[in-house]
């Protein structure tokens, strides 16, 4: 697979799959990953970082479980799922955090007070079946990881892109920042302003 292949997958993908329920939450699939992107580019995060934002959920498109997976208490290991797929264009810049953003979840339950209590209903019940808060060990893992912290911030960001009603740049918008992002450098294109 082609990096313009998986680049023309993720274009079907949210075209055919991004309006979909989220997982019991009040958002499609297409509207929590332009809430997550938009959330990175307010924040002037560099372009792999906003695609990651944009793709870190990619793995629940991919997998064909339906979307009652959660009821059926089945763990889809979307993060895993999802940066296998994207490896195939993209570099350890975009997929390490999107392979890392369940077990910062994890993390952020253990070493934040209060944390756990901020998640959505979903977001509970996927967390006992992802393992739950981490052991000692785990977070020892987890913070020698260089890219630990961004795994965090793009946690921060999934859980915050859940608004119903808001207004963010289309797809279209975002599609620029995976272009930049490829590894195969004759598909990457310049971004204007960024």
């Amino acid at each position: 697979m082609t990096p313009a292949d998986v680049l023309a997958r993720i274009d079907q993908l949210f075209a055919e799959r991004g309006s979909s329920e989220y997982h019991g939450e009040a958002v499609t699939q297409l509207e929590h990953a332009l809430q997550a992107a938009t959330l990175a580019e307010q924040d002037g995060q560099p372009p792999q970082v906003i695609a990651a934002a944009l793709l870190h959920d990619i793995g629940h498109l991919l997998h064909g479980w339906g979307e009652d997976y959660l009821d059926r208490h089945l763990n889809d290991q979307h993060e895993d799922l999802g940066a296998r797929f994207l490896a195939h264009a993209f570099g350890p810049a975009v997929t390490e955090p999107i392979r890392l953003h369940v077990a910062a979840k994890r993390y952020l339950c253990t070493v934040r007070p209060g944390y756990s209590a901020t998640l959505s209903p979903a977001s509970v019940r996927s967390l006992e079946l992802q393992g739950g808060p981490m052991t000692t060990d785990e977070v020892r893992t987890f913070e020698a990881h260089p890219d630990c912290a961004i795994a965090a911030t793009i946690r921060e960001y999934d859980d915050r892109a859940k608004v119903v009603g808001w207004a963010t740049p289309p797809y279209t918008h975002f599609r620029r920042y995976l272009e930049f992002s490829l590894r195969e450098p004759g598909l990457q294109h310049p971004i204007g302003g960024v």
